[in-house]
């Protein structure tokens, strides 16, 4: 049974957490399960934004579940658990479509993890962030220490990765990171995705592959999207295609 379900409505299309009975703490089936829909969604033409939620649950996400870790070797921890789980919320943050992560109860290790890896975060008053991987002997595995300290102030992080201080839902708002507190988050987040309707589609997602470029977001695989989807409208690439298929020699037009 699916612990991650994904919906579209439209143009929206809503990514759920479903594994109450665990907080919603990820198992590899779930990590599986993000990964396909994730792909799933950047095939899928006439979708503008995705919104990131999770089940009624006393935490959005309480981040990995134990159960699923605690017995792994070193070496299988390190190459499957972390970097499996660090691919997921690559694809997920660098999806072609705006995201938005709906937070209501706390968002813990790999649960704050996944809000960092969506654009913007629209959080209930009661929500936590936290990063309690050292209470049970293990460092931040999936982007803790690398994402969120962009999008946080390095003494803040240090004060949740070092000192084990939560941060609270209005801290978060204040220094940013949270978009908007609202009440019902999931029902705000709606609003937000459908106000942006009207903006170009195309401009949107260049825009995105614009911000992820400056800030270091597969900087690499960004910067040469760009230059393609530019050099794929240009008449030397209608010109090489052409000649390609026609077995002659390419007439570039001047420049």
């Amino acid at each position: 049974m699916s612990a991650v379900h994904l919906d579209l409505d439209g143009p929206l299309a809503f990514v759920t957490l479903d594994n109450p009975g665990k907080l919603n703490a990820f198992t590899p089936d779930m990590l599986r399960q993000l990964e396909h829909h994730c792909a799933q969604i950047d095939a899928t033409t006439g979708l503008r934004c995705v919104i990131v939620r999770a089940a009624p649950a006393r935490a959005f996400c309480a981040g990995a579940d134990i159960n699923a870790w605690g017995d792994l070797a070193a070496a299988e921890f390190a190459r499957h658990w972390v970097r499996g789980g660090h691919r997921v919320f690559d694809r997920l943050a660098r999806l072609r479509l705006p995201t938005i992560a709906a937070l209501d109860g706390g968002a813990f290790g790999g649960g704050l993890e996944l809000a960092a890896a969506c654009d913007i975060r629209v959080a209930a008053p009661n929500v936590s962030f936290a990063l309690p991987e050292p209470k049970v002997g293990v460092v931040p595995g999936w982007s803790g220490t690398q994402r969120l300290a962009r999008l946080l102030p390095e003494a803040v992080v240090k004060e949740m990765a070092l000192f084990a201080r939560p941060l609270d839902a209005a801290r978060a708002h204040a220094l940013g990171f949270v978009a908007e507190i609202a009440g019902d988050p999931a029902a705000r987040a709606v609003e937000i995705a459908e106000a942006m309707l009207p903006t170009s589609p195309q401009a949107t997602e260049t825009v995105k592959y614009m911000l992820h470029a400056a800030v270091g977001e597969d900087r690499g695989a960004m910067i040469e999207t760009l230059a393609g989807g530019m050099i794929a409208a240009s008449a030397d690439k209608a010109e090489g295609v052409a000649a390609f298929r026609a077995k002659r020699p390419p007439s570039f037009p001047e420049g």
